[in-house]
């Protein structure tokens, strides 16, 4: 871990003042500890900055004395990017205001520390809408969601964070501040800054602050289906875009096996559509007028049905069965637990080639281990699959936590042998570091890291994340 001199820590007390900062043992804890607990850092020193110019102070302080920096939001990520391992830990999470709205321009003022949920309610009180939409809304951070370019389940009709961005202020390893929050939305005057730091994790600057994209307020249908094929899933998919364009917000795909584990463990939890078919999706049409989302909705699945790609459907007549459909896809990740082992990985391959992945990646891991099982399920409208390999916890046999690193490489040579990506959107941190150094061109790691060195010579920002330095 990181020694601090005591000059060093008498400075950054006194940028930082009594409420900013925290040696505390139990703080250092719960900053170093993922929300999973799924490995565990250590930081010595806990900074909590309350403005931009507190953030500039104590990065130039820490470039000064050659200390490295762990930026951490909500503490939400999945891949070990924004954990500390010996770094002092600058959380955000003080700097949380809605610095301006402007409803004509479509765009807000947020800082970095607010989580998402204060950008949607902000753009709801202007009647516009924030649309980036996901499970842990309530406690992760806008500048953690741009750091890691967060996904959600709305990315097949909004994109994903890089594309609702219209400026961010950023803190650079040098401790200067560039504020680029301005809200144009056409700015042609040289390299587009803003998009080195959206899924940099942390290791180029600290984003203090970000213009967002906000769009008309929308009214929601929403469908609960049962398919028989992964295949006709995607074909369904092509069909309801056929009919809704681009008004198809959510295509989510959910296996069986998935629905019975969210039951088993949130009493009183109902499948909508009971049914011995392997396959569920969750469909969402969005436009101005409920009604018209509807009339879309049915117009599509009544085409469906006659393509004999849907067994069954209902659509939500309420806004709370609707949220019902939902509460079940978004429980997932959560109910796993109720497997003894679990092995995850969030994977993207083109829309087309998903049915032929699954059926090749579990033929794959089943040769290996003959008892595994796969909860399968994600954003199938634009190719994004959270793919885990399973063992149940009273399995006659353990021994799928002792494949992991054979379970890992047949997912990610699968993976690439489909032309996909090894992370979709939960990006590298120290998790898929290497593997990706292994994989990607050379070309592509030999740039990413010539601009790190080129931005942070010193290599204080979040080391050891994204690639090797």
């Amino acid at each position: 871990m990181t020694q601090l001199s005591q000059d060093f820590l008498s400075a950054a007390k006194d940028i930082l003042g009594p409420k900013g900062w925290s040696e505390d043992p139990e703080d250092l804890a719960k900053v170093a500890s993922p929300w999973r607990g799924t490995y565990q850092g250590e930081t010595p020193f806990l900074a909590r900055p309350e403005t931009t110019e507190q953030t500039a102070a104590l990065v130039k302080l820490c470039n000064q004395h050659g200390v490295a920096i762990t930026p951490q939001g909500g503490n939400t990520g999945l891949v070990d990017a924004g954990t500390p391992h010996g770094e002092i830990c600058i959380s955000m999470q003080r700097m949380t205001a809605i610095r301006s709205v402007d409803a004509f321009n479509n765009s807000l003022v947020i800082e970095a520390g607010a989580p998402l949920v204060t950008a949607q309610q902000a753009a709801d009180d202007a009647k516009r809408l924030f649309p980036l939409s996901l499970g842990s809304e309530g406690t992760a951070t806008i500048g953690g969601l741009i750091s890691t370019n967060a996904g959600g389940v709305a990315v097949l009709r909004y994109g994903m964070m890089r594309d609702l961005i219209l400026g961010l202020e950023v803190v650079l390893p040098t401790g200067e501040i560039w504020n680029g929050l301005s809200g144009l939305r056409k700015n042609n005057t040289g390299y587009d800054l803003k998009h080195l730091f959206a899924g940099a994790e942390g290791t180029l600057g600290i984003i203090t602050a970000a213009t967002l994209k906000l769009f008309p307020k929308v009214q929601r249908a929403s469908a609960w289906v049962t398919c028989e094929s992964a295949g006709d899933v995607v074909t369904l998919l092509a069909l309801v875009r056929d009919h809704a364009g681009d008004t198809v917000t959510s295509f989510e795909i959910i296996p069986a096996n998935a629905v019975a584990m969210v039951q088993a463990d949130v009493p009183d939890t109902r499948d909508p559509l009971p049914s011995d078919l392997p396959w569920r999706v969750l469909i969402e049409v969005s436009m101005s007028r409920a009604e018209h989302a509807r009339e879309v909705l049915e117009e599509a699945l009544g085409a469906a049905y006659e393509a004999e790609l849907v067994k069954d459907a209902v659509i939500a007549e309420s806004v709370a069965q609707a949220d019902s459909f939902w509460h079940i896809r978004e429980t997932i990740p959560l109910s796993k637990r109720g497997y003894g082992t679990a092995l995850n990985q969030d994977i993207s391959v083109p829309v087309s080639r998903i049915p032929d992945f699954i059926d090749s990646c579990n033929a794959a891991i089943k040769g290996l281990i003959p008892s595994a099982e796969f909860v399968i399920f994600g954003h199938v409208g634009d190719g994004n699959l959270h793919y885990s390999v399973c063992e149940p916890a009273d399995a006659r046999e353990h021994v799928l936590a002792g494949q992991q690193s054979a379970v890992f490489r047949i997912i990610y040579d699968q993976v690439m042998a489909f032309d996909g990506s090894i992370s979709a959107e939960h990006g590298v941190g120290r998790l898929k570091r290497d593997e990706l150094e292994r994989i990607r061109p050379k070309a592509a790691t030999d740039t990413m890291r010539a601009i790190k060195r080129a931005i942070d010579p010193n290599n204080i920002m979040n080391p050891q994340r994204v690639i090797s330095t």
